[in-house]
């Protein structure tokens, strides 16, 4: 006689397989790791975040569009978290994987949170010795982390590179990619590509020699490395791409370091298979003191296109030849592919201190056009037809002092600008302003370690902070959003802020909408459409992503030490907590802030 089976047998049986199929589904999660696939597809539907700038293309745009011009006005907070950053300028913008958030914040703290609470999963300090990074510019600051199989990475301030396990924060491997205790420091936000970390360097006001660096993403070995000026010319060069530099340098310059780090700007081309690096100002800044004879100092503020395998340059562009005002081309770069006067063209896109805004040829570097985006520009008269800036008379400073616009902060800066492929436009933020240069004559240059060396004397003016930074102040309109059509070259539409507008980069969405600072942008028209104005002072730049169908935005904002992670979505419930109290007003002259690289 058949035994019926008792029904908390059944019961017991149905629970465990579903716990089973619970814990398998959690496992799988917890397993899952971003792959080389996924980055090249990272652009995808938008439901993560999974490299800076979103995709390799750096386009910052979020194709999901549940948050839209409509139902923005819903938006509101689902959860905020403090970070409990250390002192320091907050400009990372963070990733979003597998339902967790990572970010960076001042002085290297590391950290992953749940993308649905904001609970903190881990925090790692890496402990940067302080005493010698605080006399660097531009302050304890990092732009971003990369996620790669199962790993966080980052460059720190101390000039070491690292691979934290991306479940539990643990170190898994340490190099040390500058020479310890030296003036060149670790401050870009780093991608990985065809398996190897890119890593660009910080310090050219320091007067370093500037480099970028390709490690292998599993072991921390370095792979290759590509000097972006030359050493001294009487040694062998490190790759063939400096014997051609050396010709465009005279003097010693080697002695300054000569500038040219790649402190920000990166993309990546899979189809055409090449890494693009943007370089920086010259060091020191006046150009009378590193290459006295003149000379167009290759490869100061260039876009260079190299080939991630080996390190070898295909192409390069020079936006500023003989660069001496601290403009550089580390701002932030997109690919796109657009079509000009009737032919498909594969684009790289900048806008750049200078003030120009450029469309070149991706695949050969030719330049296609560049116009100005900033109201006053007195640096230049415009560019001939190669894109090499024409020169006013007097610009290039010698033994004049000259006042120019824009400055030194940079018609725009390290915030991220965005590409809207449904709109066909570019969103970035600038600024009008200018900048005086008084030049150190080079008899009284004095070379100093550990701080800034710029050959720039900028104390001599009447009313001038005792700073190490140049006179920059607001002009015309301060502060703008600009809404840019790069094949007519001309702007769509344009808010301005003043002096006191928001900081932060720009993301844009299939909704229709521009993100930036505490606000919400309509993108064919630049209406603001929403705005939380309590989110604080200094909001860095947006990413979106989905979670169990709804879409999210977050954005750290406040400044240190009262920074948080905001996290909004459609009819969030959570009360926005209140603002810190203000910081206390810094005397002039003790420790101005420079403009931040």
């Amino acid at each position: 006689m058949p035994v019926k089976p008792k029904k908390f047998t059944y019961w017991f049986v149905i629970a465990a397989s579903a716990a089973l199929v619970t814990w398998l589904a959690a496992a799988q999660e917890t397993a899952r790791v971003v792959t080389p696939n996924e980055l090249l597809n990272a652009a995808g539907d938008g439901t993560e975040w999974l490299t800076y700038g979103h995709d390799y293309s750096e386009t910052h745009f979020s194709p999901l569009n549940q948050i839209n011009t409509k139902s923005v006005k819903r938006l509101s907070l689902a959860w905020s978290a403090t970070t409990e950053a250390p002192q320091g300028t907050v400009e990372a913008t963070p990733l979003m994987h597998n339902g967790v958030i990572y970010g960076i914040l001042p002085w290297d703290v590391m950290f992953a949170v749940d993308a649905r609470t904001g609970k903190t999963k881990w925090r790692w300090d890496p402990d940067v010795p302080r005493e010698h990074i605080s006399g660097l510019c531009c302050g304890p600051v990092n732009r971003g982390v990369a996620i790669y199989n199962g790993r966080v990475y980052a460059g720190l301030l101390d000039g070491r590179v690292v691979a934290l396990n991306q479940e539990t924060g643990k170190l898994i491997w340490s190099t040390q990619d500058t020479v310890p205790g030296g003036d060149t420091i670790l401050t870009s936000a780093v991608r990985v590509v065809k398996g190897k970390l890119i890593v660009g360097s910080s310090g050219a006001d320091q007067g370093v020699r500037g480099y970028f660096s390709a490690y292998d993403a599993d072991t921390g070995k370095r792979v290759w490395r590509f000097y972006t000026v030359p050493g001294d010319p009487s040694k062998p060069f490190e790759h063939p791409e400096l014997e051609a530099a050396a010709k465009t340098w005279t003097g010693e310059w080697w002695k300054w370091g000569g500038g040219g780090t790649a402190w920000d700007a990166m993309a990546y081309d899979p189809e055409a298979d090449l890494l693009y690096i943007g370089t920086g100002n010259g060091g020191p800044w006046n150009q009378n003191i590193r290459s006295p004879q003149g000379g167009d100092n290759l490869y100061l503020a260039s876009i260079i296109a190299v080939k991630p395998d080996t390190g070898r340059m295909a192409w390069y562009f020079q936006e500023n030849p003989g660069e001496t005002w601290d403009f550089t081309a580390t701002q932030p770069m997109i690919l796109a592919d657009l079509n000009i006067d009737g032919q498909d063209r594969k684009v790289i896109m900048q806008a750049p201190k200078n003030g120009y805004f450029y469309v070149l040829d991706r695949i050969t570097g030719t330049f296609i056009s560049g116009k100005p985006f900033v109201k006053r520009m007195t640096w230049s008269m415009g560019l001939d037809k190669n894109g090499r800036p024409i020169e006013a008379p007097g610009a290039h400073y010698k033994t004049n002092s000259i006042k120019i616009w824009p400055g030194a902060a940079g018609a725009h800066n390290w915030q991220p600008m965005s590409y809207n492929p449904i709109t066909g436009l570019v969103y970035f933020p600038g600024n009008e302003s200018f900048a005086t240069y008084i030049p150190t004559p080079a008899a009284e240059f004095k070379f100093t370690p550990g701080r800034t060396n710029t050959g720039v004397d900028f104390r001599r003016s009447a009313g001038v902070p005792d700073t190490d930074y140049a006179v920059t102040q607001p002009e015309v309109t301060g502060r703008f959003l600009v809404a840019w059509d790069p094949v007519k070259q001309q702007e769509r539409w344009r808010v301005v802020f003043g002096a006191g507008g928001p900081g932060g980069g720009t993301l844009s969405t299939a909704g229709g909408l521009v993100f930036m600072g505490n606000s919400a942008f309509d993108a064919s028209t630049g209406e603001k459409l929403w705005a939380e104005p309590l989110l604080g002072d200094r909001p860095v730049s947006w990413i979106s992503y989905m979670l169990d169908g709804k879409q999210y935005l977050t954005i750290l904002a406040r400044t240190s030490p009262n920074n948080r992670l905001f996290t909004f979505t459609l009819d969030g419930k959570e009360p926005m907590p209140p603002l810190p109290p203000p910081a206390p007003v810094q005397a002039p002259g003790n420790g101005t802030p420079a403009p931040a690289k």
